[in-house]
């Protein structure tokens, strides 16, 4: 009976901690956290990676096609609790659709150990913040790999406005 309950606590207890973590970062207040280092596979000219972290809604990174991907390094390994995802070149409804906007990214997040996690992020295509709960602990590098595109005709390109980092205080 004792080695039963032994095994199953051992079997639970991914599950466990998974949910302790989860609840604390609900119950916990987040607080931004910016990245040390930035670099995107391609970028438009004037519409540098950089511009997702400068807290402006109406600059953007400019990829020329999907698969572009940014990469995000970070002084030291947290927990990421949220991302925020401005999507477009605009937070704006009249300059949204100017440019093509990515309606699906993919997520891969390397931790303090060398771990990749993935994840497909599915953005609606509307203007505006869009929270994405990730719940990753030890984080030290995202990338962001822009696909599916919407909007996307000759002379433009994909357009990411923001993004924004989280971590548990």
């Amino acid at each position: 009976m004792v080695l039963a309950l032994c095994a199953g606590g051992l079997l639970l207890l991914p599950a466990g901690r998974a949910l302790f973590q989860d609840t604390r970062d609900k119950l916990g207040k987040a607080r931004p956290i910016t990245p040390v280092d930035i670099k995107a596979s391609a970028e438009s000219p004037r519409h540098p990676a950089k511009n997702t972290t400068d807290g402006l809604t109406n600059s953007y990174w400019g990829a020329p096609a999907p698969g572009a991907s940014v990469t995000y390094t970070f002084r030291k390994p947290f927990r990421l609790v949220d991302l925020i995802i401005t999507n477009g070149p605009s937070a704006e409804a009249e300059r949204y659709t100017r440019e093509a906007r990515a309606l699906q990214i993919d997520l891969e997040v390397t931790t303090q150990d060398g771990e990749k996690q993935h994840k497909q992020l599915t953005l609606s295509d509307k203007p505006g913040p869009q929270t994405i709960p990730t719940g990753i602990s030890d984080v030290k590098t995202v990338r962001l790999t822009l696909r599916s595109p919407a909007g996307l005709t000759p002379g433009r390109h994909l357009a990411l406005a923001e993004i924004e980092f989280f971590q548990r205080s």
